[in-house]
């Protein structure tokens, strides 16, 4: 899901509750609040030698131990407006972090109006190999060659 598309159903339904669907389907307390919205820019180079960049809206939502907090769209939607000047590209994805057992970043795989809430449910970010062509680490679903990469100067 995209900061725009993010804005924009927070403002289509401001008068719900916000909810956050862990991946299993576990949610994460109704209680949380939402400390920290940022820009996130994450530059670097892969095993293969290539420059690249990525960046992120990352909400954190952390619980403070007042079970009777509820957040709101409309409250959140606030909170969106003042964040906005350190987000100029209304493109880039929206990332919730979230401390459970771990402290972990996830991807929004959808959002749906359930039962008088706006609910994201949430999805694991996952690792991966991002110059597989000069590295040979073969090609997600491929299937796989006999000379397989090993350790060596070209390579992970």
């Amino acid at each position: 899901m995209s900061l725009r598309d993010f804005r924009s159903l927070l403002d289509r339904h401001p008068d719900k509750a916000f909810q956050l669907r862990l991946p299993g389907g576990g949610s994460v307390p109704e209680s949380f609040h939402i400390t920290e919205v940022g820009r996130v820019r994450k530059d670097f180079i892969d095993c293969g030698g290539t420059v690249r960049s990525r960046e992120s809206c990352l909400l954190q939502a952390w619980l403070g131990g007042d079970d009777d907090h509820r957040l709101a769209t409309g409250k959140l939607a606030g909170i969106m407006r003042k964040a906005a000047p350190l987000l100029p590209d209304e493109d880039v994805p929206l990332e919730i972090e979230y401390e459970d057992t771990l402290i972990s970043q996830y991807r929004v795989s959808e959002a749906a109006v359930i039962s008088g809430a706006v609910v994201l449910k949430l999805e694991h970010k996952h690792t991966d190999c991002l110059a597989r062509e000069a590295c040979g680490v073969p090609e997600k679903n491929a299937t796989p060659k006999a000379s397989a990469c090993g350790c060596g100067p070209s390579c992970c």
